[in-house]
């Protein structure tokens, strides 16, 4: 971590700490319990719909993060399922920076 602060060495955010941390000790997770990739992964203004059957967590892995698309007029459809938990909104209904 101390390298990462001086020049970047890798752009995945914080999985590769993650994977050092664990050494190989971790499992797979069914796509069912983790509904990732909902930021698009790393690709803006890509919007993704949900697995089909039940999910157990929404993940929006990626840059297209849900209150800066709001906030900035662009969300995606699945965005609204984030809204109701957002802590900083303004009267307008936008979302406080």
């Amino acid at each position: 971590m101390e390298l990462q602060k001086r020049m970047r060495i890798y752009e995945l955010g914080s999985l590769p700490p993650f994977l050092l941390v664990f050494a190989g000790e971790i499992a797979s997770v069914d796509h069912r319990w983790n509904q990732h990739g909902l930021g698009g992964d790393n690709y803006r203004g890509l919007c993704r719909d949900l697995h089909p059957g039940p999910v157990s967590l929404l993940h929006w892995s990626g840059k297209g993060k849900p209150w800066a698309r709001i906030d900035s007029g662009r969300p995606c459809p699945l965005d609204a399922l984030w809204a109701p938990y957002d802590l900083l909104v303004r009267e307008n209904g936008g979302i406080e920076s």
